[in-house]
């Protein structure tokens, strides 16, 4: 059954209490086009983007900036534990970065669905990967074509800033996740760091609080944040990196 509506109006996630010179240039520094245009011409818009050259090169990117062989740690050192899920979720799988991940950590029982927005990522994850393991669906996150609690364990890295309201994709990530379900969640910070990111990848950024607040809404509870490693903590740098457990 979907979420029942939350009576008390909901805070805006774009709100921004500080107004320190620092915040105000990461907000003016930020690409806008996320809340310029509607939600259908937004997502067109990236489905284009990661479809065309620049999707072509986002493994690279990965590659460069460390996510891959970071992330990878991430599950390695069962910071978060893969082991005992047996019907795995990875949203907006991309190049499939992720999904490589979980295709080393799973067990080796576990069923794992991937999906992403764009087409011509879907073929790149499948190209790359050459796994009979991962199922590849073209899927929306605002729309997702999965039944009610079907998944105990959901990995979601850099996906949501694509959306101009979160409560959007995490209705939909609660809705599908089963009671005692677990999700590694990796978004854009709304940092210096994060600005620059959403100046390359047309995203949007958020508030580490804020966000938080409106995953406790939705009945999604932060059991601990991550860090890449001890340096990423101290500058608070790599983004919100966290595991999230729904509410039985």
């Amino acid at each position: 059954m979907p979420l029942a509506l939350i009576k008390k109006k909901p805070k805006n996630p774009d709100s921004r209490k500080s107004k320190s010179p620092k915040k105000v240039f990461n907000r003016l520094f930020e690409n806008r086009l996320i809340h310029r245009l509607s939600h259908k011409d937004y997502r067109d818009t990236v489905r284009k983007v990661y479809d065309g050259p620049q999707g072509s090169f986002l493994m690279a990117c990965s590659l460069l900036s460390l996510h891959v062989s970071l992330g990878d740690r991430l599950l390695r050192s069962r910071k978060f534990d893969v082991r005992g899920a047996k019907r795995i979720l990875d949203v907006g799988s991309g190049a499939g970065q992720i999904a490589g991940h979980l295709v080393r950590y799973a067990d080796s029982d576990a069923s794992i669905t991937c999906f992403d927005l764009s087409p011509g990522m879907v073929r790149r994850a499948i190209g790359r990967l050459k796994s009979h393991v991962p199922r590849f669906v073209v899927a929306d996150l605002a729309h997702l074509p999965f039944a009610d609690g079907v998944f105990d364990c959901v990995t979601c890295g850099y996906v949501l800033e694509h959306l101009p309201d979160p409560r959007q994709g995490l209705s939909e990530l609660a809705r599908v996740m089963a009671p005692g379900g677990r999700m590694l969640l990796l978004t854009t910070e709304d940092n210096f760091g994060g600005a620059w990111t959403s100046r390359i990848w047309r995203c949007r950024t958020y508030n580490r609080k804020e966000l938080r607040q409106l995953c406790e809404e939705l009945g999604l509870s932060w059991r601990k944040e991550l860090w890449f490693t001890p340096m990423h903590k101290v500058f608070r740098a790599g983004g919100i990196c966290v595991e999230i457990v729904k509410h039985r």
